[in-house]
C-alpha cells in the first residue's frame, strides 16, 4: 500500500484534470520542481498506481455506432473459479474479437456466494444487444467457462453515463474531454490524507 505524500497528490489532481499535461506545466501549475514531478510520475506509473486511458465515445453522444448499452449480469453456477475465470480471459487471443466490439467495461463479481461477470455491453440498438449477446456472447462463454458454466443471465438497460473513475461527472464537471477548468481541486478526489 502506498500513500501518496502531498507533491503527489497535487501532480495526481492535476492529471486528472488533464492527462496530458507536460511535467513542465504541472510543475508550473502546482508549483512542484519539474524534475521532482516527473520522478514522481514516473514512480507512480511503474508502481501501476497512476494509469492513462483513453476513451472514445461510440455512443449516440459521440460517433453515433451504438445507440444502446445493457448490464448484463453473468452468474455461473458453483465450481467456476476466479482463477479460472481469469485463465480463461488471459487466453483470449490478442486481435479484435467480438469482446472487444461489444464490451464497454467489465468486471468480476460475486453474488450470493457465486462468481460473476458484469459486462457493459453496447449495440446499435437493445434488439441488436439481445441478439448479439444470444448468438455470439452466450456461446463464446459458455465455450470458455464450460458447456454448463452459466446459471443465470440478468440485464439492466443502461440509460446515461453520470460519475465514472470517481472524479470525472459528465453532466456536472466535463466540458470538451476535460474537467472544467473553474472545478475546484478540493473537489478532486485522490485518496484519503493521513496527516
Amino acid at each position: 500500500m502506498k500513500e501518496l505524500d502531498e507533491q503527489e497528490r497535487l501532480i495526481v489532481r492535476h492529471l486528472i484534470r488533464d492527462p496530458r499535461e507536460s511535467d513542465n506545466g504541472i510543475g508550473e501549475a502546482t508549483g512542484v520542481n519539474v524534475r521532482t514531478v516527473g520522478r514522481k510520475r514516473q514512480r507512480l506509473e511503474q508502481a501501476g498506481i497512476l494509469s492513462y486511458f483513453t476513451h472514445l465515445d461510440l455512443s449516440a453522444r459521440g460517433t453515433g455506432q451504438f445507440g444502446a448499452r445493457h448490464l448484463y449480469i453473468i452468474k455461473f453456477r458453483i465450481g467456476v473459479t476466479y482463477k479460472q475465470l481469469l485463465e480463461d480471459i488471459q487466453r483470449e487471443p490478442f486481435v479484435r474479437s467480438i469482446f472487444t466490439e461489444i464490451i464497454f467495461e467489465s468486471h468480476i463479481a460475486e453474488i450470493d456466494g457465486k462468481l460473476a461477470m458484469l459486462l457493459f455491453i453496447d449495440g446499435e440498438d437493445e434488439t441488436n444487444i439481445v441478439q448479439t449477446v444470444q448468438e455470439q456472447l452466450i456461446p463464446s462463454l459458455l465455450r470458455n467457462h464450460g458447456e454448463n458454466s452459466i446459471e443465470a443471465v440478468n440485464t439492466i438497460r443502461v440509460l446515461a453515463p453520470v460519475r465514472t473513475m470517481r472524479n470525472y461527472i459528465q453532466p456536472v464537471n466535463m466540458h470538451a474531454g476535460y474537467i472544467k477548468k473553474d472545478w475546484p481541486d478540493e473537489a478532486i478526489y485522490v485518496g484519503h490524507s493521513h496527516t
